[in-house]
């Protein structure tokens, strides 16, 4: 029988992080992030179909890609993946879908798309 997760594919770093919110009295909206584990991953781009539309309810302009990494109990929806690439922040994504369980506890499949803070960018 053939499992769903294959390991032999991980083979991009990711950070898994997790947000903590300033506690402060004027430090509404301005948390940090907060290392919860760098793990391998499988890192796979979602090819658009038609220019910048909805594809499966993901926005294809914010660069959307499947991540799947090995089984950790403690990956939320809050959270956020760093790609990197020899050890230097490549690309920020927040998690959009996920985390589902592949096979037997084997693995986790996120959805995640290129993270971009609220708010004028200006």
């Amino acid at each position: 029988m053939t499992s769903v997760f294959d390991p032999s594919k991980l083979n991009r770093r990711v950070r898994i992080e997790r947000p903590v919110p300033d506690t402060s009295l004027d430090g509404a909206g301005s948390g940090t992030w907060e290392l919860v584990k760098e793990v391998w991953a499988e890192v796979q781009d979602v090819l658009p179909s038609r220019g910048e539309r909805l594809a499966e309810g993901i926005n294809v302009a914010a660069r959307p890609a499947r991540v799947r990494i090995r089984y950790r109990d403690d990956v939320r929806s809050d959270m956020r993946l760093v790609l990197l690439r020899k050890g230097v922040p490549e690309r920020i994504m927040q998690i959009v879908s996920g985390p589902a369980t592949l096979g037997n506890r084997d693995g986790l499949e996120l959805m995640v798309e290129d993270y971009r803070p609220a708010g004028n960018p200006a």
